[in-house]
């Protein structure tokens, strides 16, 4: 008996699923990727990678940061970092799915209560599960439900500390959460809130700062920031009290046995935090244009796309095409991929059952035209 065959068994099962996954190459125009402001080959990241290389920065970080993977480029980032997004300090990490399974699986205690919306990405849960807290979920975006989520924890006998989570623009639905909302609930229980602005870094809030940015200063906001989506590099920022990022630095397994990020990679970063806050060369800032052409999008989606389904446009640059069954929604992403548009299918696990979806993402690397081209075909696809 082959010791492969069982797992030759799983990957059947998933493709009569039409679950199995495949790495696909890029083609045509991007509707798919989060390089929403078009920074990832730009020449002006192309230029910083040039001027540091020059300037003698490390392609590799050559250990943990704890041991001489420390770097001038780690510390200038994290400083500058601190400063852009209102934070007492920040910790650079590799990427986004670390930096969260970092801080859930270090900072709640035995004993706390983790209360994360429904929608939470799936990093979340990966720290969760490595947490000693506990955790429960509460509706998508509703900060009554979550309020109603820990005053039953409590009646129940929970003690502990709140640790409140959900993301500021959620990376499947492309909806803004009600932040306000939810941090005055963990205020009320004297908790902790965790803000994961992936997709909202280098987008939203002045100069592209985030929507948490708006409650800088508050000691019990953590943030996370990645830098692979609109910031166009890799890896990941966390924000926090100074006595927090100590712990995550102490205790933080991901952090500590981890080879340390690029010190190049940091200097990238560095120059797109920079550009960000540069005054626009001609009119508009990226953040505006950027806006003005989710503004056309979503204009688009409600033009062409209503008349043949009930296709809500999410305001957001990330738009979500809801097509139910997965063997259908990977087909019409693979038709609309040879008519020169990448746009991808979303199956389950990563969305709920039979939500099955197109996730059409906008950038600054496609025009108006063509983003109205995709459209015109997507209705096509939509209605054979």
């Amino acid at each position: 008996m082959s010791l492969l065959l069982k797992y030759q068994s799983l990957l059947d099962r998933l493709r009569e699923r039409s679950r199995f996954r495949r790495l696909e190459k890029r083609v045509g125009h991007d509707f798919s990727s989060n390089d929403y402001l078009g920074l990832s080959q730009s020449k002006e990241l192309t230029q910083a990678a040039i001027d540091a290389l020059n300037k003698g920065v490390g392609v590799g970080a050559g250990g943990s940061r704890l041991l001489r993977g420390n770097d001038l480029e780690h510390e200038a980032l994290e400083r500058e970092a601190a400063e852009f997004f209102g934070a007492e300090r920040t910790l650079f990490m590799g990427g986004g799915f670390n930096a969260n399974m970092a801080i859930f699986s270090t900072l709640p205690q035995k004993g706390d209560l983790i209360v994360y919306d429904a929608l939470i990405h799936a990093s979340a849960h990966e720290g969760m599960r490595l947490s000693k807290a506990d955790s429960l979920a509460f509706e998508h975006n509703n900060a009554k439900a979550a309020d109603e989520v820990i005053a039953a924890w409590q009646k129940a006998g929970g003690e502990g500390r709140i640790w409140l989570t959900f993301e500021s623009v959620y990376s499947m639905d492309g909806d803004i959460a009600h932040m306000a909302d939810l941090i005055a609930v963990a205020d009320k229980y004297d908790g902790f809130v965790v803000i994961d602005e992936a997709h909202a870094t280098g987008v939203f809030g002045k100069q592209g700062r985030g929507f948490a940015h708006a409650f800088h200063g508050k000691e019990n906001i953590i943030t996370l920031h990645t830098c692979g989506k609109a910031l166009g590099a890799s890896g990941a920022i966390i924000g926090g009290a100074s006595v927090l990022i100590d712990v995550l630095v102490n205790k933080a397994r991901g952090f500590i046995y981890a080879t340390a990020p690029s010190p190049l990679n940091a200097a990238i970063v560095r120059a797109s935090l920079k550009l960000l806050q540069a005054h626009p060369v001609a009119n508009k800032t990226r953040q505006e244009k950027l806006a003005d052409l989710v503004a056309h999008a979503n204009a688009e989606c409600e033009r062409l796309l209503l008349p043949v389904g009930n296709f809500t446009p999410s305001g957001t640059q990330i738009l979500p095409i809801i097509i139910g069954d997965d063997k259908k929604t990977m087909q019409i992403a693979a038709n609309m991929r040879e008519r020169g548009f990448d746009v991808r299918g979303i199956r389950p696990p990563t969305v709920p059952r039979g939500t099955s979806r197109l996730r059409i993402t906008l950038t600054l690397n496609n025009e108006f035209e063509t983003v109205t081209a995709m459209f015109e075909a997507l209705k096509e696809e939509l209605s054979a």
